[in-house]
């Protein structure tokens, strides 16, 4: 038996006489970018949020950072993240100008620690030698689970900082009754085709509450146009494209399905799993609804179980290895190894399983006994 990360082509069968009919449909309006494909898309992606817009981008990393420069971010202003993410969430930070700022995840969820961010902020305003340019925070919904959203808000708001939703691993989760993305000022998803909800391609989105912030995506996304060589500012070429619009349609009505597949996979994970010396399981929060985008298990000897596991035909992931604070391309920051260690210790022992919806019981129950048959020769 064979137990892929990933397989985009289950899924892409399921669905591809609807796409190809689709596609047909695209070449004959000759509507390429735009149209009703996009417009489609994003009426119905604003619901699925529980959001008054949604406009679609080119990708996740264009969603960040677009939004970013709507909330009025810009150079000199610092954004508090996570190190322990995708570099996107930093990158968009850096290309507006502005400095990304880390505090450590909880050792439970493996997202923000609202303590940590109070205590790096009020420590931040105390030090008075240090230019206070804290303009924005960056949450990331990591591996489908959402941050602890209401404490988070709850000290931006004292601190007058714009809260921005990395939510682009958690389509359709909720945080208690409201959807990942909802929260904040703004909410911003990727659709690489890995994700829960997967374009053919690049794209992406943001979901905001706020008429003004929507208005200036819309430009930013289309090189600063109001209307047709009518440019207001400087913008991007940054647009969603109608054949992944319409791909991102026809899965959307799946989506629901599909993320609760996910979480009957994870709980059968959990059940197999459960007890297992050596292994610490994914745990859900009391106030999230979980879309397992990722089934991440904590183990000490994780290299080690990666090429067992491998050479059983069963491939795994490591989200993400090497924190963002010690990667080279942040040397800048000063930060050295010590800084973040909740991230750093798990960044050193975190494994991905393999987890889609079109991934069989059978599989499971393969890679779950081997995963017991390595821990029981330690």
């Amino acid at each position: 038996m064979k137990a892929p990360f990933l397989d985009l082509k289950a899924q892409s069968k399921q669905i591809e006489p609807e796409v190809v009919s689709m596609v047909r449909e695209t070449m004959a309006s000759g509507t390429f970018v735009g149209g009703k494909q996009v417009s489609g898309f994003e009426n119905e992606f604003a619901d699925f949020c529980e959001s008054r817009f949604c406009i679609g981008v080119g990708s996740g990393t264009d969603a960040l950072r677009f939004a970013l420069m709507a909330a009025g971010v810009g150079p000199g202003d610092e954004v508090v993240t996570v190190p322990n993410t995708f570099i996107a969430t930093t990158e968009a930070i850096s290309q507006v100008g502005a400095r990304p700022a880390f505090v450590d995840i909880d050792a439970r969820t493996y997202t923000m620690d609202p303590r940590k961010l109070h205590d790096f902020l009020e420590t931040r305003i105390a030090n008075a030698q240090f230019p206070n340019r804290l303009k924005a925070i960056i949450p990331v919904h990591l591996y489908g689970q959402p941050a602890d959203m209401d404490k988070i808000l709850e000290i931006a708001k004292i601190h007058h900082l714009v809260v921005i939703e990395d939510a682009c691993q958690a389509h359709g989760a909720l945080y208690k009754t409201k959807k990942a993305g909802s929260l904040g000022v703004a909410g911003c998803f990727s659709f690489y085709p890995g994700k829960n909800l997967g374009a053919f391609g690049e794209a992406g989105a943001v979901v905001t509450q706020d008429e003004n912030i929507a208005r200036k995506i819309r430009m930013i996304r289309d090189h600063g146009q109001k209307q047709k060589y009518f440019h207001e500012m400087e913008g991007y070429n940054g647009r969603l494209d109608a054949i992944q619009a319409g791909v991102l349609r026809i899965k959307l009505k799946r989506l629901q399905d599909w993320n609760q597949t996910r979480r009957e996979h994870a709980a059968y994970y959990h059940r197999l799993l459960d007890g297992t010396p050596g292994i610490t399981l994914p745990r859900e929060s009391e106030f999230a609804e979980s879309v397992y985008h990722l089934y991440v298990i904590l183990v000490d000897d994780r290299d080690l179980l990666e090429r067992f596991l491998q050479a059983k035909g069963i491939y795994t992931g490591r989200h993400y290895p090497l924190p963002l604070h010690l990667q080279e391309a942040y040397v800048n920051l000063g930060h050295k190894v010590g800084a973040f260690p909740i991230t750093e210790h798990a960044a050193a022992r975190l494994l991905s399983l393999p987890l889609y919806p079109e991934l069989t019981r059978h599989q499971i129950e393969y890679v779950t006994a081997s995963i017991r048959e390595f821990m029981g020769q330690r």
